[in-house]
């Protein structure tokens, strides 16, 4: 049993604390709204803390998963913030979806204190959290994240040290890239489809067989058809991680043509109402224009 402090309890970061109490560690959680604490604490038996500080005292290793860079600093930094409470020799692996610069930032901060800091953003959605299936990529001290891994492995179905400080949330920006030109590309068939009078189920059941085969295609076709998009990862996060990966192509001189132009379609459906619909809701937008 490993004395842990999770922090952040949303969509994703609650199932995984669920996790890691499963496994037998001894987790204490921080929620912004205590309220959320609270039901994680009755349903999973462990502890909670009312400030990150609080939480992060005494644990060998502290994870988060929150909103933004701002969240993430807030949590981290200050007199409140984790690192005020934790030890040298500790880990704090950052499981948030944010900008490298920041992760290089926190990274250096969290080090002035002995602390090694681990970038682990995730893919899997909130069904691989549930199910603890998710893709974890990470950056940081080779020595430190072996000794996380295991930690990591609670709620993982795959997890790989990329390389140094920053590599982890680099390689979610390469999956963000990759998923917003397969969403578009997948809502352009169906929608094809639906113009030229085909079934589109009957479609995807046999292109999905084919190169044209995706987790997009096998895990969402059904859901577009049937017009249900008040689920799965919100058009308003996506839109967050794409802005942070334009950012980077600027300083790394990467060329993100169809990155950029999905952006615009996304902006398209949040001005439909559609900030918290499912991604896949490009195509409810490619209806909406005929």
């Amino acid at each position: 049993m490993t004395k842990l402090a999770f922090l952040g309890l949303g969509v994703m970061g609650a199932p995984m604390a669920g996790h890691l109490a499963k496994a037998g560690h001894d987790v204490t959680v921080y929620n912004r709204t205590g309220e959320k604490a609270g039901v994680w604490v009755e349903a999973h038996n462990g502890t909670a803390a009312t400030t990150p500080r609080a939480a992060a005292k005494g644990a060998e290793f502290v994870l988060s998963c929150v909103g933004n860079d701002d969240d993430l600093r807030a949590i981290c930094l200050g007199e409140d913030g984790a690192f005020a409470g934790m030890e040298a020799g500790s880990v704090f692996v950052d499981h948030t979806t944010v900008s490298a610069a920041v992760t290089r930032e926190l990274a250096a901060a969290a080090a002035e204190g002995g602390i090694a800091f681990i970038d682990a953003p995730i893919s899997g959605g909130q069904a691989g959290a549930e199910n603890g299936v998710l893709s974890v990529m990470c950056g940081g001290d080779a020595d430190a994240y072996a000794r996380a891994e295991p930690v990591i492995a609670a709620y993982a179905r795959i997890c790989r040290r990329i390389g140094d400080t920053g590599a982890g949330q680099m390689t979610k920006m390469c999956n963000q890239i990759a998923i917003a030109g397969l969403v578009q590309g997948l809502s352009e068939a169906l929608h094809f489809a639906e113009k030229a009078g085909l079934d589109g189920r009957a479609v995807v059941e046999v292109i999905s067989q084919g190169a044209a085969g995706s987790w997009q295609m096998a895990n969402r076709h059904e859901t577009m058809l049937e017009d249900q998009f008040e689920h799965g990862f919100a058009v308003d996060w996506m839109r967050k991680d794409l802005g942070i990966c334009l950012d980077a192509a600027d300083e790394n001189g990467a060329s993100l043509p169809v990155t950029a132009l999905v952006d615009q379609f996304y902006k398209d459906v949040q001005k439909m109402g559609g900030g918290r619909w499912d991604t896949s809701a490009l195509f409810r937008r490619l209806q909406s224009i005929g």
